[in-house]
């Protein structure tokens, strides 16, 4: 927000007049633009300009990264990657120079990354891990030495400014990492020092008697200081990056974000193409030619395309790697081949060595280049179709494609909030899954009870309890919460997978996290086969609680498909279970044209002595 308020400021300066709505709306794509330009500079750094031309033309139209930086997208990650490999690339120009300028530059482009996105840990945790790989591999210098205590004290008093942050640096587990390899620097480069003033025997038993009571100090402190809680343990979302199981078993809320689930090998193929086959080629040839830049950018290829399979939400993170070391590797197989494409002269056949010589050379790289050429030109096709079909679409309106190829437009979501608008009171409370909280608040301006800001756990499965549990026991809870009215989300009718039933399951599991609601047990909505099921065979606790009654009211007598029965879901394929039931404790305010979304006011209770 305060780069976008500089930016409108800086160009309403400049008598460049624009709304600041519109700079909000273009932000993305302009920092999206300066990614391109860091990327670039990034690769070339690595290996040449040849390979930080082609990742820059990579990721100009990777799916994967475009899906988070299309106009219109005022998020966090729209800036957020862009000062991810700006730091990366004065990390590594650190690197390479041992300069305090270019480790400034670094610490300051780290304090911007802070300050935008709470996804630096992993920056915070990747840079360290480096630095310690070249210690391991005895590649530690002085330069290593200044680059990274320079970034790193710079950089974390910067981000200690930072409101969210605090001390965290110095009291979280997730920044240990940073501060253990900071004071392993220290000692390295202390002991280092120590070698060259003393003999070999007396340094020999000056470091053993030394390394025992340092190593038996800092251990002990460590553990009290865990144990009084001034170091606090690593966070649930934390522990479900390590642990793809941990969230669904212990932090239910966080499982159930759909972005925090593990990624589909279809979905890498989907969002990088080409990159998922070029992107091996290119840790290739930085094996070959290892260097201490090299050896940055692998780990970040290997640990970054980890964190992509356990939630799909880093894929965002894998996308700019995986045009770097693409980049990389179709540089250099077209640099060679293109050379060999080249018809020798009569000199260069004369000085050749026979070892570089071999049959139909010329023919063979003139193939091999014509052959990436139609590798690039799929990909460019590949990204434009996935951009047009995927992610061009604004979230809010929906849209899908006929029998005949024309495009169906589903305007339902800006209709129910309209309606919201216009036909509630102005203090009316409305009860919803957490997910449209967001947008209920934005477009229809009344009050939720819960929204995507999903820190509170204990409100959220109140919800949740209300909607797995029948409605008599769900009307109380809604009376405690003062709600008006009840939103739910239903593709039964247009096939609209996404829906509140398909999310079920996560509002039970949710619900009965807490102590109020232990009773409510996953197993109970399953059939005896353990199946989930909406049908005659579902269960009979899934087909009386008020989620059920809200969705599939008066859907029994729709015919939704030919030859189909009234009230076949479209979603699930089935004809639903329980069509004849009648809504006690609520009664239907508005549904949507094409069902998507449907409104319930909540009855009141009648005064005593009538």
């Amino acid at each position: 927000m305060v780069t976008a308020s500089v930016l409108h400021y800086v160009l309403n300066t400049l008598h460049l007049s624009i709304d600041v709505r519109n700079v909000c709306v273009f932000f993305a794509p302009i920092f999206s633009s300066f990614t391109v330009i860091v990327t670039y500079l990034l690769t070339k750094e690595l290996k040449d300009s040849a390979a930080g031309l082609v990742a820059a033309a990579l990721i100009s139209i990777v799916p994967g990264y475009i899906s988070r930086s299309v106009a219109g997208s005022y998020d966090n990650e729209g800036i957020a990657i862009f000062c991810m490999l700006l730091t990366y690339y004065l990390w590594i120009k650190s690197v390479k120079t041992g300069s305090i300028y270019w480790s400034t530059a670094c610490a300051l482009a780290y304090f911007y990354m802070v300050s935008s996105w709470g996804g630096y840990v992993f920056l915070i945790n990747l840079i360290p891990l480096h630095v310690l790989a070249l210690v391991c591999t005895g590649r530690f210098s002085h330069k290593i030495y200044v680059a990274y205590s320079t970034v790193y004290v710079i950089g974390t008093m910067l981000s200690m400014q930072i409101p969210f942050v605090g001390f965290q640096p110095v009291q979280t587990s997730e920044h240990m990492a940073a501060f253990g390899v900071f004071g392993i620097c220290q000692l390295y480069a202390f002991v280092e020092y120590l070698k060259s003033k003393m003999s070999s025997e007396n340094f020999g038993i000056l470091i053993k008697s030394v390394a025992a009571v340092v190593g038996g100090a800092v251990g002990v402190a460590a553990l009290i200081l865990s144990i009084t809680g001034k170091i606090a343990p690593w966070t649930g979302r934390f522990y479900s990056l390590l642990d793809p199981s941990y969230a669904k078993n212990n932090i239910p809320i966080i499982a159930s974000v759909s972005e925090h689930q593990p990624t589909a090998w279809s979905s890498f193929y989907f969002d990088l193409q080409l990159l998922v086959f070029m992107f091996p080629v290119g840790m290739y040839y930085c094996f070959k030619k290892l260097t201490d830049a090299n050896i940055f950018i692998i780990m970040y290829g290997v640990t970054s395309i980890y964190f992509a399979g356990v939630m799909v939400r880093l894929m965002l993170v894998l996308a700019p790697v995986m045009c770097v070391l693409s980049g990389i590797g179709i540089s250099a197989i077209l640099c060679i081949y293109a050379r060999n494409a080249e018809p020798e002269t009569a000199a260069e056949k004369k000085n050749r060595r026979a070892e570089t010589h071999y049959w139909m050379k010329s023919e063979v790289g003139t193939a091999m280049c014509c052959l990436m050429t139609i590798f690039l030109a799929s990909y460019a096709w590949h990204c434009v179709w996935v951009t047009s079909e995927a992610y061009s679409s604004p979230s809010i309106v929906l849209s899908a494609r006929g029998g005949g190829g024309d495009r169906i437009i589903f305007d339902d979501f800006r209709e129910a909030y309209y309606w919201l608008r216009m036909n509630t009171a102005e203090d009316a409370k409305v009860m919803s899954w957490w997910d449209y909280g967001y947008q209920i608040t934005a477009m229809a301006n009344r009050t939720i009870l819960v929204d995507n800001n999903t820190w509170n756990n204990t409100h959220i499965s109140q919800v949740g309890q209300a909607m797995s549990r029948q409605e008599d026991r769900a009307y109380k809870i809604m009376q405690e919460l003062d709600v008006d009215y009840v939103l739910v989300i239903f593709g039964g009718l247009t096939g609209y997978s996404s829906d509140d039933i398909n999310k079920f399951l996560w509002m039970v599991r949710i619900g009965g996290s807490t102590d109020r609601g232990a009773d409510i047990k996953e197993n109970d909505y399953y059939t005896s086969s353990g199946e989930f099921r909406v049908d005659r065979e579902g269960s009979p606790v899934l087909l009386n609680c008020l989620m059920y009654k809200l969705c599939y009211y008066r859907f029994g007598d729709v015919y939704t498909e030919g030859g189909k029965p009234a009230g076949y879901d479209r979603v699930r394929n089935v004809e639903i279970g329980n069509k004849d039931f009648e809504l006690d404790r609520l009664e239907e305010a508005f549904t949507s044209e094409h069902w998507l979304v449907r409104i319930y006011k909540v009855k009141k209770l009648p005064n005593r002595g009538v």
